[in-house]
């Protein structure tokens, strides 16, 4: 009995090792706001959301202008666009909650979520940023954060989706056809 115990220990536990990662929700999440204030993110259900870092001094700082644009386009047909202010990225966002927010307002009219600045590589990484980016967590995929303003698409049930680099503009065809429901 000891000898068949023992064999069968190593075959269950290859099983469990070899189960892929399940898909878990962003809607699990809390966070806090350029004000200060708590985001649960499971207000979000039934949501699509576009998250992206942000940086005030970034040359793809005008991008806000374009996420602006997104989200006034689709803000009443369940789309949400969330920006995490960091400063991983060559220092380009230096500023506290109240600069970058003024920044914000005063310069692109940005109405949609700003959250506070957080850490989105390194030791530090912000549990929201862990979950886009670690197939583990997400059960999705991997992704490295290359730069500021990289795009991750979250679904109406809060699971990513896909994501995309800097270089891909917020009103880009790959963006604006799926929030549509367009493949």
């Amino acid at each position: 009995m000891k000898y068949i115990l023992l064999l069968t220990i190593p075959f269950f536990g290859k099983i469990f090792q070899n189960n892929p990662p399940q898909k878990t929700s962003i809607h699990q999440f809390k966070a806090k706001d350029i004000d200060g204030n708590i985001v649960d993110f499971s207000k979000f259900k039934g949501k699509k959301l576009l998250i992206v870092n942000t940086a005030s001094e970034c040359g793809f700082t005008p991008q806000y202008k374009d996420l602006e644009a997104l989200y006034q386009k689709y803000k009443d047909k369940n789309f949400l666009i969330i920006a995490f202010p960091c400063n991983d990225f060559g220092n380009q966002e230096p500023g506290n909650s109240e600069q970058i927010k003024s920044f914000c307002q005063k310069n692109y009219g940005v109405s949609f979520l700003v959250m506070e600045k957080i850490k989105i590589k390194g030791d530090s990484i912000h549990p929201i940023y862990q979950w886009l980016t670690q197939k583990e967590k997400n059960g999705v995929k991997s992704s490295t954060v290359m730069w500021n303003f990289q795009k991750y698409l979250i679904d109406e049930n809060g699971y990513l989706v896909d994501y995309f680099n800097s270089t891909v503009n917020p009103l880009s065809p790959k963006i604006t056809n799926w929030i549509e429901g367009k493949k």
